[in-house]
């Protein structure tokens, strides 16, 4: 079977596609949490669709445990540099991320967060995320959170090698 043809609506995050391995380790910090590293595998594809599929999962750089866990999709508005970033993630969050593609850069915002009845407190109550793709042809994600008791600090920062296109 042949693989399907991209849809023009996604060119523009094509240089996101592939898998994707942490390298080195990513680091987290927040000031509730002692800083920590984790590995991390990256799956962004299309299936033709005018949208991308992704899915991260972290392990313990260690003992390879599984930790953070997300997948979803990412939208873009077609003839615009609108992005929109809808994930689901392991700790009962769901959330839709609003922003724009610049080049190999795409800076996204929380536009709306829901969370299971059951989350653990604090909750997060605002995410913003940088993907870009740097000059030696990696892929970088700075993730940065609010939550119920801490204003907005960067909460992970990763490096990615392309494994497979």
């Amino acid at each position: 079977m042949e693989p399907p043809k991209m849809n023009p609506v996604v060119e523009p995050l094509s240089w996101m596609l592939g898998t994707w391995l942490s390298d080195p380790p990513g680091a987290g910090t927040f000031p509730t949490l002692q800083p920590f590293q984790y590995l991390e595998e990256v799956h962004i594809s299309h299936v033709g669709q005018p949208m991308l599929n992704f899915s991260f999962n972290s392990f313990h750089p260690d003992t390879h445990k599984p930790m953070h866990r997300e997948c979803g999709f990412i939208r873009l508005k077609p003839d615009t540099n609108k992005v929109a970033f809808i994930s689901a993630q392991n700790t009962g969050i769901v959330e839709v991320e609003e922003g724009e593609v610049n080049g190999q850069e795409l800076c996204i915002a929380s536009h709306s967060i829901a969370k299971i009845s059951f989350a653990k407190e604090p909750h997060v109550e605002q995410i913003t995320r940088k993907f870009r793709l740097n000059s030696e042809g990696k892929l970088e994600q700075t993730v940065s959170m609010a939550t119920t008791t801490q204003p907005m600090t960067q909460h992970l920062h990763v490096t990615y090698k392309k494994v497979t296109p």
